[in-house]
């Protein structure tokens, strides 16, 4: 997929994601899907409606993810 979207989950990242990082992995993806760096002027509502989406799915997911041995590895 998208090599510059990064894995914002612990152990890859020490600390929680913020809501900037989640929103800007949110646009390399849809950049990447739709394949337009910057839409057109009559594009631009759907690509951040978009954007707006994925970022909140992933927050979602971030929020509901379970790292096992998370705790452990965080007091070595």
């Amino acid at each position: 997929m998208c090599r510059s979207i990064k894995t914002l989950r612990p152990p890859a990242m020490p600390e929680e994601a913020t809501e900037a990082d989640i929103r800007a992995a949110a646009l390399q993806y849809v950049r990447k899907v739709s394949g337009f760096r910057a839409p057109a002027a009559h594009n631009q509502e759907v690509f951040e409606r978009a954007v707006e989406a994925v970022a909140q799915a992933t927050a979602e997911l971030l929020d509901g993810l379970e790292i096992r041995g998370a705790a452990a590895r965080q007091a070595s």
